[in-house]
């Protein structure tokens, strides 16, 4: 099971400010293990999505090209104070993580 993230959603006057704090390994497939010389095998987060009160409001495709443990920060016009805010992601292996916060 995947850790959980850390997201943080405040209003800054018409808009929500939104940011999410993802644990996650984001292995490239290009680096080698130290001890046994291996390739160690590509392991990303491929598809991020985010939802106001179930409504999408950000789709995002990503790649290995992406840094370890990544952090997403993105405004929302409209929302406001109370509003649910849900980030989803899938990664290459399956895996799925999602996060929900309100907005403060």
């Amino acid at each position: 099971m995947a850790e959980p993230m850390k997201i943080r959603a405040t209003m800054e006057g018409d808009a929500a400010n939104i940011k999410v704090l993802m644990n996650h390994v984001m292995e490239t497939g290009q680096r080698k293990d130290a001890k046994t010389g291996q390739l160690i095998p590509a392991h990303f987060i491929q598809t991020v999505s985010a939802h106001v009160n179930g409504k999408p409001v950000l789709e995002a495709q990503w790649s290995q090209a992406v840094s370890k443990n990544p952090f997403l920060g993105f405004k929302v016009k409209g929302a406001k104070a109370g509003d649910k805010v849900t980030v989803s992601w899938a990664d290459n292996k399956g895996e799925k993580n999602s996060a929900d916060a309100v907005v403060a």
